[in-house]
């Protein structure tokens, strides 16, 4: 076996390591688990963090990128957002018990999941980041189309198809138009078994250093658990989304700040 084979080989022994790991993993743990030479493992590593496979986070561990366990690296921009949002994340998930995904949407309000931090619970809410996702009736969806521009929003209720996910799906446009309008007026969205039955979801925005909606952070649970401690779930999403934002460089301007001048 020549040594491009072996190499080929062992980057994706790394990329199947890594894709068993519930958490960021150091150099070290790769040179152990793997049996690498650590140069060869440093090398290899770093390879796969500048194809965006992999993130390094502040503490020098790193993970693998959720989507590139299905094919599709980090686009240049979403890197920064999931390496500043992930602590935050799994801080969340441990403070609540369960799992936090993060996601984005494009100018057609196609929505891409980028990370989650999964329950460590037995029962828990989890789902392939590539899976379809219905943004009119989940919690993730109505965050980011509530802040959509008013032409992309209307482009998107025009065109998608309104299917009932299960008995509680609402599917009116103009209902789902109040909706999204007092999503933007409280700051969360709730989505309570609308396309999963016996899960509930909510969200928050993430804003950027411009002000503009980068992400939404979503919190997945069993609905019975939600029923069961949903203003602390709410408070501690609302905090960690807040959290993330002012990482990212937002300052929130006061309203007084916002009035014009007489």
């Amino acid at each position: 076996m020549n040594s491009e084979i072996k190499s080929a080989g062992r980057i994706l022994d790394l990329l199947e390591y890594l894709a068993t790991q519930r958490d960021a993993v150091s150099l070290a743990d790769i040179v152990h688990s793997m049996s690498f030479p650590k140069s060869s493992a440093h090398g290899l590593v770093q390879t796969l963090v500048a194809r965006g496979h992999v993130v390094r986070d502040a503490a020098g561990r790193y993970v693998l990128v959720e989507a590139s366990r299905h094919g599709f690296p980090f686009r240049r921009h979403e890197e920064p957002l999931v390496l500043t949002a992930r602590p935050f994340m799994e801080k969340l998930r441990d403070e609540s018990g369960e799992t936090i995904i993060l996601a984005t949407m494009n100018a057609h309000c196609d929505i891409r999941r980028l990370a989650k931090s999964v329950s460590r619970q037995g029962v828990r809410y989890d789902i392939n980041l590539d899976a379809a996702i219905a943004a009119y009736c989940t919690a993730t969806g109505r965050v980011l189309l509530a802040h959509a521009s008013k032409d992309a929003l209307d482009n998107y209720l025009e065109r998608v198809q309104f299917l009932s996910y299960t008995r509680y799906t609402v599917t009116d446009p103009t209902v789902i138009r109040d909706m999204l309008a007092r999503v933007r007026r409280d700051g969360y969205a709730i989505n309570d078994q609308e396309f999963v039955t016996g899960s509930t979801g909510i969200a928050a925005p993430v804003f950027d250093a411009n002000g503009s909606i980068t992400a939404a952070l979503n919190l997945g649970a069993p609905t019975i658990r939600y029923l069961e401690r949903r203003e602390a779930m709410l408070l501690m999403l609302r905090n960690t989304a807040d959290e993330i934002s002012r990482a990212l460089g937002y300052r929130r301007v006061p309203v007084a700040e916002k009035r014009p001048a007489v």
